[in-house]
């Protein structure tokens, strides 16, 4: 199996170790481990090969996802699946899973979490012991609450075979809770999308995490096409393929390093959903819509509703949307029956945008709103087939959020900075992941964009306050974190 885009079995071997991309204290706590391990990172498991992600962080409370593994490690001597699929002739898989390089087999088990405003975790708070089994891919996701507001958590996360026994293993990491509503905003967070396996221009994992973690975000927001279940090889037909695409990307060790240290928020697209464009009811060979929708739900640390809305203290609000769902077809006709977001989340975000007295108001979208888009395309806002929907969103922020709103949007692999011609909606799309991923754009359009880059990169976005006003500031970057373009506002604080 060879391909220009694939990266060789051999130059998997000896990667870089997670910790050493962390920050200087969670690299200590981890003993050099390859795996971000402490603790006995090499002798029996369970094991933690992926580390943890830490999701939908408020001012009291977040999600911490765990999965106990067999080996310390991901399987980085593996049967290579090299690149993109050949439609026509795609790969067959011959072999075990687990034998796939990448692969990161479960252990059932036990975790606990002990958590604590302190590094030294000397006062830690720890939770009681959860079992862990195939039957939710060896996952754990605690729920913590009556956390303090605007702070910086450490934790450590626990593995036994039980409770009786000696701790197998450790993870440690941490995370920051969200501004009280009251206090001004004051602090950067990232925004990153569209990550092929084969396109992640380095071993270790795609360029922009390094970038991203420089910058010590609040929160990094991981913004659909997490993986690409259709068109990476070996295609995901069966759940546990599925689960495998999951595995090796985060199973990287600069994406661990960049989960351990920075609270979260998760979108799904299409492509970590089933098949490209994709709708409810559909199937790709034995994967289901429904199963796609539970894998996702069991991979990112979420709660129940895909799509909601976070306060980060007084000047900013952000929503998140979800546009898989309760989509159409896309071969329907358009009109006011055919729609992206359906009737309840519509009514939703009109209603929490309208209440909010942020001083910003953020929506990032899996999907653009304004664009442009390809004139084949016909699967979000900014299309045709779409357009009804499209206009009433659009129209709608017009009258009553005409200057202090922006969408931020994933999905399209080039960067830009848009205003809509006649509603004036601004929006930030954030690129791909890499450079050998970008392209597909239709060319730039005068009309609209006001900044438009191919190549790959990430979107930081600052909060700062000013005296009596705030100001926000899109940064969108390279992948090695310089700043290619800025857009900077300001606002009396209301």
């Amino acid at each position: 199996m060879t391909n220009r885009n694939s990266i060789t079995r051999r130059s998997f071997i000896g990667s870089a170790s997670a910790a050493a991309l962390a920050l200087p204290q969670l690299a200590q706590a981890a003993d050099g481990a390859k795996s971000g391990e402490g603790k006995a990172a090499n002798g029996p498991g369970p094991h933690q090969a992926e580390g943890t992600r830490v999701g939908e962080a408020t001012a009291d409370s977040a999600i911490i996802w765990t999965r106990l593994t067999r080996h310390p490690q991901r399987n980085n001597d593996g049967v290579v699946y090299p690149g993109r699929v050949n439609r026509k002739n795609p790969l067959k898989v011959t072999v075990p899973v687990s034998e796939i390089e990448g692969a990161c087999p479960g252990m059932a088990g036990l975790v606990r979490l002990r958590y604590s405003l302190k590094e030294d975790l000397s006062d830690a708070i720890a939770t009681d012991w959860a079992e862990v089994s195939e039957a939710r891919d060896f996952i754990h996701q605690f729920a913590l609450s009556g956390l303090k507001p605007g702070s910086e958590y450490h934790y450590v996360s626990e593995a036994t075979e039980s409770a009786a026994g000696p701790v197998r293993s450790e993870f440690r990491g941490r995370f920051f809770t969200a501004p009280a509503a009251a206090t001004p905003s004051d602090f950067r967070f990232c925004v990153m999308t569209c990550q092929g396996y084969p396109d992640r221009d380095h071993v270790d994992g795609h360029p922009i995490y390094p970038s991203m973690l420089a910058l010590e975000p609040k929160f990094v927001t991981l913004t659909g096409d997490l993986v690409y279940y259709d068109s990476n090889e070996p295609r995901a037909v069966t759940p546990r393929l599925a689960r495998l695409h999951w595995e090796r990307m985060f199973s990287l060790p600069r994406l661990i390093a960049m989960l351990r240290n920075s609270s979260s928020y998760w979108l799904k697209d299409d492509h970590d959903t089933l098949t490209n464009d994709s709708w409810p009811g559909m199937k790709a060979g034995e994967l289901s819509w429904d199963e796609g929708l539970e894998i996702f739900r069991e991979q990112a640390p979420i709660g129940p509703q895909p799509y909601r809305t976070f306060r980060w203290g007084r000047d900013l609000q952000i929503w998140f949307s979800d546009g898989r769902d309760f989509r159409s077809p896309n071969r329907m006709p358009d009109g006011p029956d055919k729609t992206i977001w359906g009737a309840e989340q519509k009514a939703w975000f009109k209603r929490t945008v309208a209440e909010s007295d942020a001083t910003w108001k953020v929506l990032v979208s899996p999907t653009p709103l304004v664009g442009p888009d390809r004139k084949g395309k016909n699967d979000n806002h900014s299309n045709a087939g779409f357009a009804h929907e499209g206009d009433e969103i659009r129209n709608w922020l017009k009258e009553h959020v005409p200057d202090n709103f922006f969408v931020v949007c994933g999905d399209r692999h080039w960067q830009y900075h848009s205003v809509h011609p006649e509603s004036g909606t601004q929006e930030f799309s954030v690129g791909a992941a890499s450079n050998s991923h970008a392209g597909g754009t239709p060319g730039e359009n005068k009309d609209y964009h006001r900044f438009h880059r191919v190549k790959g990169g990430f979107l930081s976005v600052e909060l700062r306050p000013k005296g009596v006003e705030s100001e926000i500031a899109f940064q969108l970057r390279d992948v090695d974190g310089n700043i290619v373009y800025e857009s900077t506002h300001r606002r009396a604080i209301s």
